[in-house]
């Protein structure tokens, strides 16, 4: 699943009691235990499944026969069911007695239903079959309806959403990563539909009374959040795979054409996949189904043969999508395909090891994107960029390990957050590095050989890696980055010996609110170079030395940034690397820059380093360079945010800095010009319109008056940028204008951009109309949850208030799953303790003791910035008095 960029991955459940029977499973000798909610005294082996929705009535009607085997003694067969109504309960023994009739009791705390007999059942093969009544829901999770507005009307779609504990609303089940079955799955839906599975149709019938039948092959053996339906008005257009699978694209009626892109990305990903992982992709079929609306918490799911993904995720309209528009098309098919490999074929025992899913497709995705658009990263940089970008979460106190322990459906929930995914990512990039790309790729192979249509720990992995590259002490460098949380930090000196540099590195943690930590112990691969240019290899084990040759020039350590950690150099060595720094490659330009801010962030260098180095970027240097710049300034922008006359001295350097760029970049694109110049493009309006710049503001609002009259005056790169500065500093009459667009817009995806713009007003009245505008129905059912956040990146005490006082309300737009960590990412981006205290408040009413990770991390963040920003601004005060500001 890939989490959504906007929620900064803030997943969760909503509160769930630990079943009294949840244990450890047994298992065969010499295999790692897993843990379960569920008794193992039966598991499943097939599944048939008929499902007859009423979209109307938001209902749904279900009937499934179970094939399963009793492998004790018992009188009951415990499964996981949620918000399920039971009918008519049997169980047979393949026609060796009469059936025996259930009694069904169901626990709605612990998501379980229990079928209870007469008499006990012996071990060996049954089949258990109920009929059922289930909810169709507003929100992505089980079954759920979407709608939204064509130029004839409303129309509802059906889709299914189980990751990670959510097929248990679609059907009884063991509903957990391990007990993995097959799965006939048989829909009854309106005949003028589309229905689509994870398999192929065999058979379509007509039932009469407008209904059809169709029927789909038999799925793999799989775990239960792959299962997936959907049903409504589409398209689907398909192209052949080199192995021969047919890949589709299934889209609401009307929109082939903006899929198109999608289709061939999935098309040539598939061939990369299928040699990369040795294994071709093994099901008849891939299909990418289109959804209109969003969620909070992610926008594509990889259900096997049938992907789901939002439209603004998978559709690109050639009026309104610009080229970053395009890269995330592209990137996200990358990760949920290279989930039908990591993930599908091969499925994590329990949510302890989700990272094996979630980590490999995002380096997989990154991986796969630089090799067939290499265009989109000419510095080699985005792989740096997910490294440091995860840093920021794991270097706090509530960070956890990659390898977590998950005891509960909740904590699995939270598992999907920046650490199982962007850290996940940075360290398989250092551990490729480290062992070399032929061996990595070989160990990979091997891995998914040997569990393919099976479940697996992370040692399973790592026990191939090693094979594959057995001198390299891989085993105890992975356990170091996955068993245990946190960064080091490489204190690097030098000294001129005999004519050559001898560089120490000493191996400490970077922490960013615990100072007096004792720093954990990692074996750190590290990637020296020097004045030669020529790069020397090491592993960290607590302190090493390293010989260059010569003495002149800079030392350069973790030189193409794949290593997972911070770099603290010393004052001498940081200088001569300052002097250089124009003559670094740009992805250590950047390394150096982020690494000296965080490092200044937490007192461990002068921030005047940081500012400096902004000050060293040529106007013309690479646009990867003045993006990293922009957001620099950016952050140190906003620690004088509420301090009027500090914030506008920064301003002024800020402005002297970025508006001359923008100036020789101009508005408007110009052929031939890279993504990363049109990215920056976007990027210095954007940033430079968050910190109330009168010309770049005057100059968007300009361009919104031209494109009210001329709607094609405002090009695809710009428009999203433009009407985000001019919402941001709408006046009421200007909102107005906003919300006339959103109401008579009858794309789908267009639509929610608008709306999703009336909530970034930093007027509070405007920002109150959009809190109390997300509470109808106006918005549509997925879109008022994020019009809250949209809200609460401004004004966070607003929209926390507000979504608190209605509460109730508030968690029907949230899907269930996710309401233990909305709430408290509302306050996320407040500057007072009062917020802590709030949230707090909060968590001890409605959130249960596990499931408060999401609201401890937000807590953490208010805490240590309020204390950082007043040690921080003397500094950059002092350093702007020094340089004229």
């Amino acid at each position: 699943m890939r989490c959504s960029l906007a929620a900064a991955i803030a997943v969760a459940l909503a509160t769930v009691a630990v079943p009294s029977f949840a244990q450890v499973a047994p298992s065969a000798p010499g295999v790692a235990e897993i843990t379960t909610q569920l008794p193992r005294t039966a598991k499943p082996l097939h599944y048939r499944v008929e499902i007859t929705p009423h979209a109307e009535q938001m209902r749904f009607d279900g009937k499934v026969s179970i094939d399963i085997e009793v492998l004790s003694a018992t009188d009951r067969i415990v499964l996981q069911a949620a918000a399920l109504e039971f009918g008519d309960s049997r169980l047979s023994d393949g026609g060796k007695g009469q059936p025996l009739v259930a009694k069904v009791s169901v626990d709605a705390d612990n998501q379980t239903a229990t079928f209870a007999f007469d008499k006990p059942l012996a071990p060996g093969r049954y089949t258990l079959s109920t009929a059922y009544r289930g909810t169709i829901n507003t929100q992505a999770n089980g079954l759920f309806a979407l709608d939204y507005p064509t130029d004839s009307g409303k129309k509802r779609a059906l889709f299914t959403q189980f990751e990670n504990s959510d097929a248990r609303r679609f059907i009884p089940s063991w509903d957990e990563p391990g007990f993995k079955a097959t799965f006939d799955l048989t829909l009854n839906v309106p005949s003028a539909q589309m229905a689509v599975s994870n398999m192929p149709a065999t058979a379509t019938r007509e039932l009469g009374n407008g209904l059809k039948q169709v029927v789909f092959q038999t799925t793999p053996k799989m775990s239960t959040y792959l299962l997936f339906m959907s049903a409504g008005e589409f398209e689907r257009s398909a192209v052949t795979a080199d192995n021969g699978t047919e890949i589709g694209v299934v889209v609401p009626a009307g929109k082939l054409s903006q899929a198109q892109f999608a289709l061939d990305a999935s098309r040539d990903v598939i061939a990369e996949y299928n040699d990369y992982f040795g294994v071709p992709y093994p099901l008849p079929k891939l299909d990418n189904v289109a959804a209109p609306g969003g969620s909070q918490f992610f926008s594509a799911m990889e259900n096997w043969g049938a992907i789901f993904t939002f439209e603004y995720a998978l559709l690109l309209d050639p009026a309104v999508s610009s080229v970053s528009d395009k890269q995330a098309v592209f990137s996200i098919a990358a990760h949920e395909i290279a989930h039908q490999w990591f993930g599908n074929l091969v499925t994590m025992a329990w949510w302890d090891d989700l990272w094996l899913n979630e980590g490999f497709a995002t380096w997989m995705e990154g991986r796969t994107t630089r090799k067939l658009h290499p265009e989109w990263d000419l510095n080699n940089v985005d792989a740096a960029m997910t490294s440091r970008g995860a840093m920021g979460r794991d270097a706090m106190a509530t960070t956890h390990p990659i390898v977590q322990h998950v005891a509960t459906v909740e904590q699995a929930s939270q598992a999907f957050d920046g650490i199982t995914y962007g850290k996940g990512a940075a360290v398989i990039s250092m551990f490729e590095d480290y062992v070399g790309s032929d061996a990595w790729r070989d160990g990979v192979r091997s891995y998914v050989r040997a569990h393919a249509y099976g479940n697996a720990v992370t040692d399973d992995l790592w026990r191939e890696i090693a094979k594959a590259a057995p001198d390299k002490q891989f085993i105890e460098v992975a356990h170091d980055f996955t068993l245990q949380p946190g960064i080091p930090l490489i204190r690097s000196a030098s000294a001129c010996i005999d004519g050559k540099t001898r560089v120490t590195l000493q191996q400490g943690e970077y922490t960013i609110d615990r100072k007096d930590k004792q720093p954990l112990r990692w074996r750190v691969p590290v990637t020296v170079r020097g004045a030669d240019g020529k790069d020397v290899r090491t592993l960290v084990d607590g302190s090493a030395t390293v010989d260059l040759p010569g003495c002149a020039g800079p030392v350069l350590v973790n030189a193409g940034q794949k290593g997972y950690y911070r770099t603290l150099y010393s004052p001498e060595q940081f200088k001569a690397l300052s002097d250089g720094f124009e003559r670094l490659p740009v992805v250590d330009q950047l390394g150096v820059m982020m690494d000296a801010s965080a490092l200044a962030a937490v007192g461990l260098q002068p921030e005047a380093d940081t500012l400096d180095l902004t000050a060293k970027v040529a106007g013309d240097a690479p646009p990867d360079l003045w993006q990293r710049v922009s957001r620099t300034l950016g952050g140190l922008d906003d620690l004088f945010e509420g301090d009027a006359t500090r914030q506008a001295a920064f301003r002024k350097y800020a402005y002297a800095r970025l508006e001359p760029v923008l100036a020789s970049l101009g508005w408007d694109d110009r052929d031939g010009e890279s993504a990363q110049t049109r990215q920056l493009r976007g990027g210095l309006i954007a940033m430079l319109g968050a910190m109330d710049d009168p010309q770049v503001i005057a100059e968007a609002r300009r361009r919104f008056a031209a494109f009210l009259a001329k709607p094609e005056s405002l090009s695809p790169e710009l428009r999203r940028t433009v009407l985000g500065v001019v919402a941001r500093h709408a006046d009421a009459a200007t909102w107005e204008q906003l919300h006339a667009l959103a109401k008579k817009e009858t794309s789908s995806m267009v639509r929610d951009q608008y709306y999703h713009l009336l909530a970034q007003s930093k007027d509070v009245a405007l920002a109150q109309r959009a809190l109390d505008m997300a509470l109808t129905e106006e918005p549509g059912a997925t879109n008022g949850a994020g019009m809250i956040g949209g809200v609460s990146r401004e004004h966070p005490d607003l929209a926390f208030d507000f979504a608190v006082a209605n509460r109730e309300k508030v968690e029907t737009l949230v899907d269930g799953t996710s309401r233990a960590g909305y709430f408290p990412q509302l306050g996320a981006s407040a500057d007072n303790l009062q917020m802590v205290d709030k949230i707090n408040a909060f968590a001890d009413k409605y959130i249960a003791a596990t499931s408060r990770r999401d609201a401890e991390t937000v807590i953490a963040g208010i805490q240590t910035r309020v204390k950082l920003r007043a040690e921080r601004k003397p500094q950059v005060d002092a350093w702007l008095r020094k340089n004229g500001y």
